[in-house]
């Protein structure tokens, strides 16, 4: 026998002394996780996440230096009817005197009426910066708090920057704890059902989470060199208990598959290593392939992405293949125990009168279509799939806004009454100018006359009373003004006044100063220029994903025929999920049971973020499938039972894995956000479609139609094996079995 494959190398070595593999496994997870806490966590800077003319307008404002004070509000309105002004002017000074003494207050403005008098407002500026306002606003609540219970007559709420996020923080702090605890249950319920036993349900959630805090201390240490993002944490827990569990879930089952038919222990763990451990290297590559694929988004968010899922992907992989074989060598039969007596039944391999595993029923009924009627069955399953992805062509893209955030929030309800009394208030555009300066005085007179300009046009909302406020620098070589609009952000009217602005009146106006570099930025104009940003490194992440995965799938399978296949069904798996994505959130199909208001568009990083994601993952199942395929096709079996008996073996794990991942993607779908409900309902209707009609219907059609072509390759990617049997050319003579892979002596 030849050298054997490094993953049976590897699991043999651990299952030989497993107490060694579990020690340096502990050993990894804990320097990991503490060196990563010592070395401290470098964040992406605004700098950093410039993106388009949106960026270049952020970094002229940062470089002017500005006192960035973060600013309350304390709005007085009716409860019904119009607004008494004598109980309003009484609150509003009670409110004056409060916040005066309250801790963490500047300076408090005299009360502003709104021009329609439904309303009076108390600006509050804080002391401090702006950055963690949110942190030091409680003291300002508490006072306006008091106010309203002094004055319940009338509506006293306070609203700004720091006490939207105080309360969307602690809102989404509740909703991310209440999906992080759900997840572990929901896992472990699952599997439990997979396996009717509760050391085998638990072995694969150990290792997820141990992957999980290995990942998470090298991500800290990798920020060092590509700057962390908020969200770099929750996508390592979100793609390392997907991994982790999925990869330890092949590997379990191979194995206690393999002792089901007789095999003794080390014997089992190696054929575990040699078949399921080579299908988890390759489908361990195909994901990180894939999320490297972020780093040409040229983003910093991105590619902070792409870090912790590689790292989590890589000690995913690394820990299938060594602790794991020994858990399971150490374990032996105990790994079915203790069993849960109804599952356990459910799960147990069922024997015929002989006492050999007898034959099962439902995979071979569900794949009876695809194997008899082929073309039939790939025309309209593929015709359906092509039909669910076409409401994909009309995808827009948006990045949420104030409006898009769920109104259960108080300070969102105040926060649309704002709006609506002061719509200077609301949203707005940042022109920002850099000039020599010498030219001062023609950069002020040119954004008044900017001002003016849009005032007089009904996009713009109107100048509040004393003139446009223009923020100039110390070095009076950076100039801002803030140009309302009392549309939304998601509205078609603000990106028109966007356009108005870029178009005519910035450079009718700023555009004639001397030497001026300027750009419009603000949160329509970030909107705008991300989703352009996104249109066009899409397809570069898309050609280099499926070039590189068409090139490792080629040389794994040593087939130009099952590379081609595995691209185009994950491609129809993507597209469907887009296409679903957009009659559900894009169309508002399912506002009601989801709980939100459709934004009537797709939240824009998410395409080019899901495309990576659901390639990489869609490729765990696909290698598994088909290297079970490729198992019984080397033992001579003709083309169509190899189908069969490739697609029926590994049905029940994959379909277990899929389970988990929909279970857990799923819980995402339940949080306040839009952008978490779009993620997690595209992940899941994903994982749901690859492991059910991509995996039970499209391929095993596809490969029957194919049949010996399945395998076609260039003359030098071909293995010295015996040419395969395809079913409708049977051989002169039986082929010879091959002998045992491992594990004979």
């Amino acid at each position: 026998m030849g050298r054997r494959p490094l993953t049976v190398r590897l699991a043999r070595w651990s299952a030989e002394h497993p107490w060694r593999a579990v020690a340096l496994w502990i050993v990894f997870v804990a320097v990991c996780f503490v060196g990563g806490s010592a070395a401290g966590l470098t964040e992406a800077t605004d700098r950093d996440q410039a993106i388009g003319e949106a960026g270049r307008a952020g970094l002229i404002v940062s470089d002017g230096r500005f006192a960035d004070p973060a600013v309350e509000n304390v709005l007085i309105t009716s409860r019904s009817g119009p607004l008494d002004r004598g109980a309003a002017l009484a609150a509003a000074a009670d409110a004056v005197d409060r916040l005066k003494a309250a801790q963490g207050v500047a300076s408090v403005a005299a009360p502003v009426p709104a021009r329609d008098g439904s309303a009076l407002l108390v600006p509050v500026t804080m002391a401090g910066q702006s950055e963690h306002a949110k942190d030091r606003v409680q003291p300002l609540l508490d006072a306006t708090a008091a106010v309203q219970a002094a004055h319940p007559g009338v509506r006293v709420e306070e609203v700004g920057g720091a006490s939207i996020n105080k309360a969307l923080d602690d809102t989404l702090g509740k909703d991310f704890q209440r999906a992080e605890l759900l997840s572990l249950p929901v896992t472990l319920a699952i599997l439990l059902v997979a396996f009717g036993a509760l050391i085998a349900a638990g072995v694969p959630v150990l290792l997820a989470l141990s992957s999980v805090a290995a990942a998470m201390g090298l991500s800290t240490l990798a920020s060092h060199l590509v700057p962390a993002t908020d969200v770099t944490s929750s996508v390592i827990l979100l793609i390392g208990m997907a991994v982790g569990v999925d990869y330890s879930l092949f590997y379990v089952r191979r194995e206690r598959e393999e002792r089901a038919k007789g095999r003794a222990g080390l014997d089992a763990v190696e054929i575990a290593a040699e078949t399921s451990g080579h299908a988890v290297v390759v489908s361990g590559f195909a994901v990180i392939i894939a999320m490297a694929g972020l780093f040409l988004a040229g983003d910093v968010v991105f590619s902070s992405l792409a870090v912790g899922s590689i790292l989590v992907v890589a000690v995913a992989v690394t820990g299938s293949l060594t602790v794991l074989p020994a858990l399971l060598a150490k374990l032996g039969r105990w790994v079915d125990r203790p069993r849960i007596p109804l599952l356990w039944r459910l799960t147990a391999t069922r024997r015929d009168a002989a006492g050999r595993p007898a034959a099962p029923r439902f995979w071979p009924a569900v794949l009876r279509p695809a194997l008899r009627f082929p073309l039939v069955t790939l025309v309209i399953s593929v015709g359906l799939l092509l039909a669910l992805a076409a409401p994909a062509l009309g995808m827009k893209l948006k990045f949420p806004g104030p409006e898009d955030v769920p109104r259960t929030t108080p300070v969102m309800q105040a926060y649309d009454r704002l709006t609506a009394a002061y719509p200077s208030n609301g949203t707005s555009h940042e022109v920002a100018v850099r000039a020599p300066a010498a030219e001062a005085g023609q950069v002020r007179s040119a954004l008044t006359d900017l001002a003016g300009r849009a005032a007089a046009d009904p996009l713009f909302a109107p100048t509040e009373q004393g003139g446009p406020k223009i923020d100039v620098s110390a070095d009076r070589t950076v100039s801002v003004l803030h140009v309302a609009t009392p549309y939304s952000s998601r509205t078609g009217e603000a990106k028109r006044s966007l356009d108005v602005l870029r178009d005519r009146l910035v450079p009718g106006t700023v555009g004639a100063v001397p030497g001026a570099e300027y750009a419009v930025g603000g949160d329509i104009a970030v909107s705008v220029d991300y989703a352009a940003h996104i249109r066009a490194k899409l397809p570069v992440v898309m050609a280099f994903v499926l070039i590189l995965t068409f090139l490792v799938m080629t040389w794994t399978f040593r087939s130009v025929v099952v590379a081609l296949t595995a691209i185009v069904l994950n491609l129809l798996s993507a597209g469907a999920a887009y296409g679903l994505l957009v009659l559900v959130f894009q169309g508002g199909w399912a506002e009601g049971p989801l709980g939100f208001t459709s934004m009537g568009a797709i939240v824009t990083w998410l395409p080019l973020f899901l495309f990576v994601v659901l390639f990489g993952l869609s490729m765990d199942y696909h290698v598994f499938v088909v290297s079970r395929i490729r198992e019984a096709v080397r033992r001579g079996v003709p083309n169509r039972e190899a189908v069969a008996d490739g697609i029926t073996s590994s049905a029940g794990v994959v379909s277990s894995a899929a389970i988990v991942m929909v279970g857990v993607f799923s819980i995402f779908a339940t949080l306040s956000t839009i952008d978490m409900k779009q993620l997690g309902i595209g992940l899941a209707a994903a994982i749901l479609l690859d492991a059910t009609i991509i995996r039970a219907v499209v391929l095993p059609s596809l490969m029957t139609l194919l049949g010996r072509a399945n395998w076609w390759a260039p003359r030098f990617l071909r293995e010295r094996r015996p040419a395969t049997v395809d079913a409708g050319d049977p051989p002169s003579s039986p082929p010879a079995p091959e002998p045992e892979l491992v594990g004979a002596g």
